[in-house]
């Protein structure tokens, strides 16, 4: 076991180019499926946090329960979708990263979604006379409370971004975990664990980890920096 740990270190040292290959995959899926949500997710929540509508309360729930949806139920529906029967079949986006940051941003945007609209109810309850007297709709306020928020709604995108590296069932359902093609860090270490080449699995498992553990402190510096600048 120690000469594991011993040969996944130098692998890692080497600078492998599977290694990298993979990590470097993993890290642009997740980070395009950051992205393509948040820009969907941020208007949404805020919106869904400033309106009145009718059915508003159910797309509350709605987007809360989401926030828990099974990663093989997500896979599931985009498989059907890019598949050849499927409505976007002749895409051919099937088996693709594409594919991958599609069920990943499914995946993400209720969380990155549901979190804005708390965060921005509760700037718009401490602002909204602020904001009204300056004549501010709440349609104009969006930007504004989107960017008082910043700092919280990082917290919230990092929360989505970690929420896909460390997804598994829907990109290999998606993906298929084509060596080269498709391979991220949690279908890879699944593999090679049942392929008993631990070696590979524990470097991508030490990377993937220390990748959590920088999320979260990340996070965490954000969260004291916003507290400490702005007393929240």
């Amino acid at each position: 076991m120690l000469d594991a740990f011993a040969s996944a270190f130098a692998l890692i040292i080497s600078g492998d180019a599977e290694l990298l290959g993979i990590v470097g995959l993993s890290l642009r899926v997740s980070l395009s499926a950051v992205f393509f949500a948040s820009l969907l997710a941020l208007p949404v929540g805020a919106a869904v946090a400033l309106f009145s509508f009718p059915g508003r309360s159910g797309v509350i729930v709605v987007l809360n329960a989401l926030m828990g949806l099974p990663p093989v139920v997500a896979g599931l529906i985009v498989y059907l979708l890019l598949s050849r029967v499927g409505p976007l079949g002749p895409l051919g986006l099937l088996f693709t990263p594409t594919a991958m940051v599609i069920v990943q941003s499914l995946l993400i945007f209720p969380i990155v979604a549901a979190l804005t609209r708390q965060i921005v109810s509760d700037l718009w309850e401490e602002y909204r006379e602020q904001l009204t007297s300056l004549g501010a709709s709440r349609l104009r306020a969006i930007p504004t409370l989107l960017w008082d928020g910043r700092f919280s709604l990082i917290t919230a995108l990092l929360a989505g971004f970690g929420r896909a590296t460390a997804e598994v069932g829907a990109v290999l359902i998606v993906g298929g975990n084509i060596a080269g093609v498709t391979r991220v860090m949690t279908t890879a270490i699944a593999l090679e664990t049942n392929k008993g080449n631990l070696t590979l699995a524990l470097a991508l498992g030490a990377i993937l980890m220390t990748l959590t553990l920088l999320i979260n402190g990340f996070a965490y510096g954000v969260g004291e920096f916003s507290r400490r600048r702005y007393g929240a």
